[in-house]
């Protein structure tokens, strides 16, 4: 009995210790994709939404998805990159668009390119050329900025202003509509941080131009955009039509609270404005205003981001697998995340989607995802550069000067050489 007893024993033991061992296993062959982004609420929560999609199909992958600010982010990729030391790198990191070019330039070699893995045409053009090096196409394309005009059809239409006559309006014909807006119901047309140049950013690439020209060399002197733009922004400091506001904050409370009539930016604003319950049917959305000047269009972007996989990952395989069967061709993904975070993505095959073509109470019943998505096709492309933020640096630096009137001539010269020294 006692001998029966022990061989029992023992075949349980070794039965335990054979699934321990397949359990092992199991551990040891999962394959663990490491992310890194920033925002909880829309890019970290995106990609979890993405990961349980991929994982549902493919159980031996899982993910390790790193919450991080957007400057720590940055600055430990810049870090790591510039040690050589890459073991510590994730499979796909989140990258701003602005800083696409700084990276694939500064660090070859260091992303992996998936021309060829992936059918860039499905995406909306601007977003594929900025992530393109030397005929080579990196990343992922992400989320959109695409701008738009959205305003107050109540507080227009008190000033004797439809919806029609806000559609493919100009910079000067709002600023006079604006000044009507003003005389008539005493609110203000719109609200600037006079020390911030987002407008100004909108203006340039609605031209298709930027701080820099397609070959990334420095343009600002002779850049007919750049100079346009600050005489408008210029114009509508000068014009009494502004609220001026000094953080973020301010911005989005002065559309709430009914303080202004209109805001034009990206479109992840939407959700800000739709915050405010109480203006629930008072919205509409309008094309952006163009410059006055050959080239100007109706489209801007904002923003925006992509998704990018590291050469030295260690699963660098399964993260373009991953990233390539969601985000470049799961369709119903986009609906989901459209619905639930707002997030406009650059996949043009989602816009023919149930979610897109929703109508909005909170804008009238309009499409307003749709008209975003056609916009977004439109978005002129621009090369960012690898110094977009000195570029920023030195137009805001130029801001008081310009609200006190100095020509922009004078502007143009100053910012100039600002940039020249820096990007020697």
């Amino acid at each position: 009995m006692h001998f029966a007893k022990r061989t029992t024993v023992q075949a349980a033991a070794s039965l335990a210790l054979a699934s321990i061992g397949l359990m092992t296993a199991a551990a040891v062959s999962a394959k663990e994709v490491t992310v890194w982004a920033w925002d909880p609420n829309f890019n970290i929560a995106i990609m979890k939404d993405a990961a349980a999609r991929y994982t549902a199909k493919h159980p031996d992958a899982t993910f390790k998805i790193v919450d991080m600010s957007k400057s720590d982010l940055e600055q430990k990729l810049q870090t790591t990159l510039a040690s050589g030391v890459t073991k510590s790198l994730p499979d796909i990191v989140l990258v701003e668009d602005y800083n696409a070019q700084k990276y694939l330039r500064s660090f070859p070699g260091s992303f992996e390119p998936m021309t060829g893995k992936v059918n860039y045409a499905g995406f909306a053009k601007y977003k594929v050329d900025l992530m393109t090096v030397d005929g080579k196409t990196y990343g992922l394309p992400f989320d959109s900025g695409v701008t738009g005009m959205y305003y107050r059809k109540d507080l227009l239409a008190k000033a004797g202003f439809s919806e029609k006559d806000m559609e493919n309006i100009t910079w000067d014909r709002y600023i006079e509509i604006g000044t009507k807006v003003v005389a008539v119901t005493g609110k203000k047309m719109l609200g600037i941080d006079p020390n911030d140049n987002g407008l100004i950013r909108i203006m340039m690439q609605s031209a298709g131009r930027w701080y820099f020209d397609k070959d990334g060399k420095l343009d600002i002197k002779g850049n007919p955009a750049l100079k346009a733009a600050m005489e408008v922004q210029g114009k509508l400091l000068k014009s009494g039509i502004v609220k001026p506001v000094t953080n973020w904050a301010e911005y989005v409370g002065a559309v709430n609270k009914g303080d202004v009539a209109s805001i034009t930016t990206g479109v992840w604003i939407t959700g800000a404005v739709k915050s405010e319950k109480s203006q629930a049917g008072l919205w509409a959305v309008a094309p952006t205003p163009k410059l006055n000047i050959p080239g100007a269009t109706h489209a801007s972007n904002l923003g925006g981001s992509s998704w990018y996989v590291l050469s030295a990952g260690k699963e660098k395989a399964m993260a373009v697998d991953f990233l390539n069967e969601i985000f470049a061709k799961d369709v119903d993904f986009y609906q989901s995340i459209l619905t639930s975070r707002g997030a406009v993505g650059t996949l043009m095959a989602s816009r023919a989607g149930k979610a897109y073509s929703e109508a909005d109470p909170y804008f009238g019943g309009s499409q307003v995802w749709l008209r975003f998505s056609d916009w977004l096709e439109k978005v002129p492309s621009v090369n960012y550069g690898m110094f977009t933020y000195e570029g920023d640096a030195a137009v805001a630096a130029q801001l008081p000067a310009l609200a006190n009137g100095m020509p922009v001539d004078q502007l143009l010269d100053k910012i100039q050489q600002q940039l020249a020294a820096q990007i020697k």
